[in-house]
């Protein structure tokens, strides 16, 4: 599959607008797009992963840590890793979660 992900963003007037890119036994990857203002509360996943932020402005909270998400940030996040995120504005993201990334 190939695919344009800067084609693929698209900004709901507030919220959260998500997007299975690939999903299968091993993998899991979605493409996030969250309006300015948005939050995500803090939330675990029993799965290792990492983010890639595709543009915007925003906050990501991984175990304590403020991370800013900006456009080109890569944040890896071991399994059952605390994290949230906020939106200051407009932000999209690619979610890739794995069972086992070996």
């Amino acid at each position: 599959m190939i695919e344009n992900i800067n084609k693929m963003i698209e900004y709901p007037a507030n919220g959260i607008l998500s997007k299975v890119i690939e999903k299968n036994e091993k993998m899991n990857i979605t493409l996030f797009c969250m309006a300015a203002g948005t939050d995500i509360s803090a939330h675990t996943s029993t799965k290792q992963g990492f983010v890639y932020v595709v543009e915007g402005d925003g906050i990501f909270q991984l175990e304590g840590e403020d991370i800013t998400m900006e456009a080109g940030k890569y944040i890896y996040m071991q399994e059952n890793a605390v994290h949230s995120l906020k939106a200051n504005g407009n932000t999209s993201f690619l979610l890739v979660l794995a069972t086992n990334f070996k």
